[in-house]
């Protein structure tokens, strides 16, 4: 079978959920593909070795605007593939080959205001558009295709549950000069909670500001901080004005954006990881986290549940004094610390890539076998 695959988000850089999403997949489904080939579809030349195979073949279709309604749509026109996937942008409006597309989160539909209104334009639009034209469709997580189903975008038969995971060999990093190169570098001092996202209205970061400075008035030590780790978003004015209000000083730390190669001892290296969102279509920094030893505490909404598991301290995040109780537990208790940990390294186990190409690859044979219906 040739399996187009849309890898134009993978060359992306830097790359953060999708981007990774999007490579990572590629190279599982490269290597279980044993009898397929494979035709990468990008707007701009593939670095060297980014993904590679005697059966990979490098398609660079050069275009300043309309890359996948126009050039991208004309070559799987002139040229179909036997199925199309993309698992991170929208479906190409023409094309003469079935498709399957990811859906990664409804947030958009949940929560509006965390996103500017043509991005939420262009989510609704798109979403709909890949549920609607593809002939099987992958969610993230159970919660995901709850919400497709809910929201009545595509009938049951056509979505596939394929759980992501995190960077490929994640695994605690204990090397005291690489934990100290990363405190250095991000301002995070020798002890600090860490959140890890970008900073947006639906990481609901203002509940766990408010958590942190109660227990820095009474409970933590004071060279204990706060750091809270990703690229500005929509509406960041609120999250550094709810960082003035607690007046805290340097205890709460916004380093900005975190480089890939770090982010294993940035999470190593933090006393506990925490992820207060309102809805997360996975959540992968929970079972990134969890791979490195570092115990979770996150919301018990949407998909965090299931990536979680029995592995972490779960809160309502409406309830402010939910996460400071967890806090205050995980602080005092270190036997509950310990287990934490040790439950989160397995439980970051079950989630592989090689499981995730497992399905995907049933889903785009199933697919392909039913040609464009």
């Amino acid at each position: 079978m040739l399996i187009g695959i849309d890898a134009s988000r993978a060359l992306r850089t830097p790359r953060t959920g999708t981007e990774n999403y999007s490579l990572y997949l590629i190279r599982a489904l490269v290597a279980q593909g044993e009898d397929d080939r494979f035709v990468l579809y990008s707007d701009r030349e593939p670095p060297d070795g980014l993904v590679q195979g005697d059966r990979v073949t490098w398609r660079v279709l050069p275009a300043r605007r309309l890359w996948t309604h126009w050039r991208l749509a004309w070559e799987v026109t002139s040229r179909p593939p036997d199925v199309l996937f993309v698992p991170a942008h929208v479906l190409p409006w023409l094309r003469r080959c079935p498709a399957v597309a990811t859906v990664h989160d409804l947030g958009y539909l949940y929560y509006p205001q965390a996103h500017p209104p043509l991005q939420r334009l262009y989510l609704r639009l798109g979403t709909r558009w890949n549920c609607f034209s593809a002939q099987r469709v992958l969610a993230d997580s159970m919660a995901t295709q709850e919400d497709i189903l809910s929201h009545k975008l595509c009938q049951q038969t056509k979505v596939v549950v394929a759980y992501p995971a995190g960077t490929p060999g994640l695994h605690p990093v204990r090397e005291p000069a690489a934990l100290r190169a990363v405190r250095r570098r991000y301002g995070t001092g020798e002890r600090y909670w860490l959140s890890l996202g970008t900073l947006q209205p639906r990481k609901n970061l203002e509940t766990l500001i408010g958590a942190f400075a109660s227990l820095a008035r009474d409970t933590l030590p004071a060279d204990m901080r706060l750091v809270l780790a990703g690229n500005p978003g929509w509406y960041y004015d609120r999250v550094m004005a709810a960082v003035q209000r607690v007046g805290l000083g340097d205890r709460i730390v916004l380093p900005g954006f975190v480089l890939e190669s770090d982010v294993p001892a940035l999470l190593s290296g933090a006393f506990a990881f925490v992820l207060p969102s309102w809805y997360e279509g996975f959540g992968l920094p929970v079972q990134e986290a969890m791979a490195c030893g570092t115990p979770v505490i996150c919301s018990r909404v949407s998909s965090l549940p299931e990536v979680a598991g029995d592995a972490a301290l779960l809160f309502d995040p409406a309830d402010q004094g939910q996460l400071e109780e967890a806090m205050r537990r995980l602080w005092q208790d270190t036997l509950l610390y310990q287990d934490l940990s040790r439950r989160g390294q397995e439980q970051a186990r079950r989630f592989t890539w090689e499981a995730c190409a497992r399905q995907t690859m049933l889903a785009l044979r199933a697919a392909a076998n039913r040609g464009g219906a």
